[in-house]
């Protein structure tokens, strides 16, 4: 037992080193500082070009929004107009009030979860992912969210970029996001410095973009390095 536990250990170790090893490659790589741009009109103007760009009009105009997330382990129907969205993953389904979440309904197998300690996590849970993963469907029409700030970044080559930082909002206020930007203001992608990643400046794309039957353009998959993630069958509609 004693020198099984030896072994154990040793891979133990080995794994630890060859996981800090690893990660310090890809700090040293990829890491890149937040960049600090000019605040202003022209960074505004960026900003309005690319929602422009997108139909941010018929997004306003779209009451529900409908996709998935993980894999399609979360999914979501969104009415923008009531401020209500219904988030299911695993066994659970909550009816969730944005505005006022503990007005929210809890279902756990399709059955109203009346535990006060449960309900309150499985709200909580709720939030979070619906914070994460809507983002990944409307950021560019966030970008004069309460809160935020923009600033315009010229990038090698003379080609301008939109940095957004949010100061309030979501579940991690703080992150900030540079988005990179066709001609026409459309986005292709941003770099994101945010809490949940060590790694600062790493490039997520923003593709295949559709338009709904609102008229607004909304995208249905990221590349992320070798991952891609999908956003399911992606509705916008009245």
């Amino acid at each position: 037992m004693n020198r099984i536990l030896k072994i154990i250990l040793k891979v133990s170790g080995f794994l630890a080193v060859f996981v800090v090893i690893t990660f310090g490659i890809l700090y040293a790589v990829y890491n890149q500082p937040l960049p600090i741009g000019k605040k202003g009109s022209e960074a505004d103007a960026l900003a309005t070009k690319m929602l422009k760009a997108i139909h941010h009009d018929a997004y306003k105009k779209t009451r529900y929004l409908e996709w998935s997330f993980a894999g399609g382990k979360h999914q979501y129907k969104w009415d923008k107009t009531n401020g209500k969205v219904r988030v299911q993953w695993n066994d659970h389904t909550v009816e969730l009030n944005l505005n006022t979440p503990n007005k929210s309904e809890v279902y756990t197998n399709n059955v109203l979860e009346l535990n006060t300690e449960n309900r309150s996590d499985i709200i909580e849970k709720a939030i979070a992912y619906f914070n994460n993963d809507s983002f990944w469907l409307v950021a560019p029409f966030k970008v004069f969210d309460k809160g935020t700030s923009r600033s315009l970044i010229t990038l090698e080559g003379g080609t301008e970029a939109l940095l957004v930082q949010y100061s309030s909002g979501g579940t991690t206020p703080g992150d900030a996001y540079l988005w990179k930007l066709q001609a026409n203001g459309f986005p292709e992608s941003y770099q994101m410095w945010v809490k949940i990643i060590p790694i600062g400046g790493l490039q997520a794309s923003w593709e295949n973009w559709k338009v709904m039957e609102s008229g607004v353009f909304l995208p249905t998959s990221h590349k992320l390095g070798p991952v891609t993630i999908t956003m399911g069958t992606v509705r916008g509609y009245n």
